[in-house]
């Protein structure tokens, strides 16, 4: 299986949070948000809670019932509050951390491939420390924090050298305002799309990158996305939500099943060119 991204697998969107006695405290609503991962048909996530430091200390929600959200189907612009409404102190915020079940051969997590075989998903170190995030966010007084957290999938999902293993998730998370969020979509040319392609959309912070693999060298992919068929028009389309304000690069490329984060692959990209994204407004770039 070849690595896919973002949970935007899904990812974790919106934490809305206002602020400690009735005008200093906010409600955070965290929900998951993702990008596809080739030859999976499910990514199941099983979270616990979610746990928070800021002007409060630490501050453990736990959920009364573990939550499973399957984050293949939250691609795009789709996402799934994760927390219900609570109530925080306001200030800043130096992490979070999404509590987890994924252990060793249990199926609480779990990865469902398309050949109908189901691995447990495990993640390392999840028990002790879950899935954390070290950016830091504000709740300010009075008002509400809205935050999407984005599973990159493509580089957080690894497959065992033993079929009979563990899947493993290495989470690549990034957290993003959706105060000031727009979203790409766009179409990629039947034509392009061959027997051998496997097709993906890479996207890159800033503009006139020269686009690299997802190696974890610079540059790193920000993001992707997988162009889907439609059967009607033989075009694919293709959709990325939850992007910040601000410059970048987006590129095409056929090789998205030889893109191992582990290594230093060589890959071909067509179409590099500039976008800018605008809060609320869908920038589009097609690949003809």
């Amino acid at each position: 299986m070849s690595s896919h991204r973002i949970l935007r697998f899904p990812a974790l969107a919106g934490l809305s949070a206002c602020g400690g006695d009735s005008d200093d405290r906010g409600e955070p609503t965290p929900a998951v948000t993702d990008a596809p991962v080739d030859s999976a048909a499910a990514v199941v996530v099983e979270f616990t809670g979610v746990e928070l430091h800021g002007p409060a200390g630490t501050q453990q929600i736990t959920f009364d019932a573990p939550k499973r959200i399957d984050l293949l189907t939250l691609t795009g612009n789709a996402s799934e509050n994760i927390l219900d409404a609570t109530t925080l102190p306001a200030g800043e915020y130096q992490w979070l951390r999404l509590t987890v079940n994924a252990q060793r051969q249990v199926i609480d997590s779990y990865i469902d491939l398309e050949n109908g075989a189901r691995h447990s998903l495990y993640i390392p170190s999840g028990a002790q420390t879950g899935l954390q995030l070290h950016t830091g966010f504000v709740i300010p007084v009075g008002g509400h924090a809205d935050f999407t957290i984005d599973f990159d999938l493509r580089k957080s999902v690894h497959a065992p050298e033993n079929a009979a293993d563990d899947y493993v998730l290495r989470p690549s998370l990034r957290i993003v305002s959706n105060v000031e969020v727009g979203s790409i979509a766009g179409g990629v040319a039947g034509a392009l799309v061959t027997a051998e392609c496997t097709p993906v959309i890479y996207l890159f912070s800033g503009h006139d990158v020269v686009p690299d693999d997802e190696d974890g060298s610079e540059p790193s992919p920000l993001t992707s996305a997988i162009p889907q068929l439609d059967a009607q028009s033989g075009e694919f389309a293709y959709e990325i939500g939850f992007v910040e304000e601000g410059d970048y690069t987006i590129t095409f490329n056929c090789d998205g099943a030889n893109d191992d984060p582990l290594r230093d692959d060589v890959l071909e990209f067509a179409g590099t060119r500039n976008i800018s994204v605008v809060a609320d407004e869908t920038a589009r770039a097609d690949f003809e």
